[in-house]
């Protein structure tokens, strides 16, 4: 384990929880190296620890479904008080560069040497979720059924969720610990994603001596997408078109392309509409020029977008302000674990934990944050109890 005392005796804030032992403990986990599809290690570091803590953990067999080096772990430890079964997730698995995390402490940040990520995504909310726990059991607090649910493969595109086995969860509500932003902000609304691969067939010819013998397939996108809504459609929903290819020499009427796109939106209904004007338009364009058209539609994740009256929003409004600071509900284009167990049919919200330019090597994470985000997880277990 890493250990600089000196250093840690800069953190001087009052809690209810051990905040050496946690500083310490994210300290241990950003020097595991688990690059995404390299989470094995660090897979039976965590097991052991959940054990220790006294979950029964289960693996599922995400590893098989999607080639990452280890399973999802899905701990579960049984209530001794009242009130839903809850669950608690953060990812294993980093961007890369993420090995030979060298964690540096000053001015009240953790910080990596420079020379690679730090990790705090989401290693923070692992160690948060952990020292709530603990705290939680040291205290001889009552809770209810409680999940620590800890996927692999979030960062490579939320694989890891997506292969969950989903009969393993009994939790009628998450708490997701993995955004960025001071603890109080809580992603109530996030949307889904569909991805879109397009291949349309045209009919090669010379350019220059007959073209009106050939079916141009970079005309029949092009005619495609200028009659699409893309970019910002409206509140919910995004549209995009990320890739188009095709085309072998300036000579030559093309006969294949390739387009990649995407709809994102917070509401599944406006999503699958969305979806549907984009595929459509490929379609009519190639009937029109006489090409054919193969459009590979491919759910990505969930969308879900909730209000304040939601018993999961309601629950994590309250926790946020029994931790002394102001509850933010935000909504996000992007994806988290979140949407995931939505999918399943368990309404989750995201909380940011604090951490800082995550993704870059400039990453940093405020210990006055970290210590913030395991108090909301104690507070969390004592407001599902009201």
């Amino acid at each position: 384990m890493y250990q600089n005392r000196a250093l840690i005796r800069e953190v001087t804030s009052v809690s209810k929880i051990n905040e050496e032992r946690l500083l310490n403990e994210f300290l241990e986990l950003v020097q595991i190296d688990s690059e995404t599809k390299n989470e094995a290690e660090i897979n039976k570091v965590l097991k052991q620890k959940l054990v220790e803590m006294g979950f029964t953990v289960e693996e599922d067999d995400a590893a098989a479904k999607t080639g990452h080096g280890a399973n999802n772990l899905i701990a579960t430890l049984e209530a001794t008080g009242k009130g839903p079964a809850i669950l608690f997730s953060s990812h294993m698995d980093t961007v890369v560069p993420g090995n030979g995390i060298k964690p540096q402490i000053r001015d009240g940040y953790v910080y990596s040497d420079g020379t690679t990520i730090l990790g705090a995504d989401d290693k923070a909310g692992i160690a948060a979720i952990f020292e709530g726990i603990r705290t939680m059991k040291e205290q001889n607090l009552t809770h209810p059924t409680i999940q620590v649910v800890l996927t692999v493969g979030e960062e490579s595109g939320l694989v890891g969720s997506r292969a969950m086995d989903s009969s393993l969860l009994k939790a009628e509500m998450g708490f997701i610990l993995d955004s960025e932003g001071p603890v109080g902000k809580i992603t109530s609304a996030g949307a889904g994603q569909y991805r879109i691969v397009t291949k349309i067939h045209g009919k090669a010819a010379h350019a220059g001596v007959n073209p009106e013998d050939g079916i141009s397939a970079i005309s029949v996108a092009s005619k495609a997408i200028s009659r699409m809504p893309l970019g910002r459609i409206d509140s919910d929903t995004t549209a995009n078109i990320g890739r188009f290819e095709g085309g072998k020499a300036y000579n030559i009427v093309t006969d294949y392309v390739e387009v990649w796109s995407e709809a994102r939106s917070l509401v599944m209904d406006k999503l699958e509409a969305q979806v549907k004007k984009m595929t459509t338009a490929f379609e009519e364009a190639a009937a029109e020029y006489g090409a054919t058209c193969e459009n590979d539609v491919i759910f990505m994740y969930h969308g879900y977008k909730y209000d304040e009256e939601t018993p999961v929003v309601k629950k994590a409004i309250a926790a946020v302000k029994r931790v002394e600071r102001n509850p933010e509900l935000v909504a996000s284009g992007g994806g988290s674990d979140g949407n995931v167990f939505n999918g399943y049919n368990i309404p989750s919200v995201n909380f940011a934990i604090g951490y800082e330019e995550i993704h870059t090597k400039n990453e940093r994470m405020p210990i006055a944050e970290l210590n913030k985000a395991a108090e909301l997880v104690l507070a969390i277990i004592a407001e599902v109890q009201e």
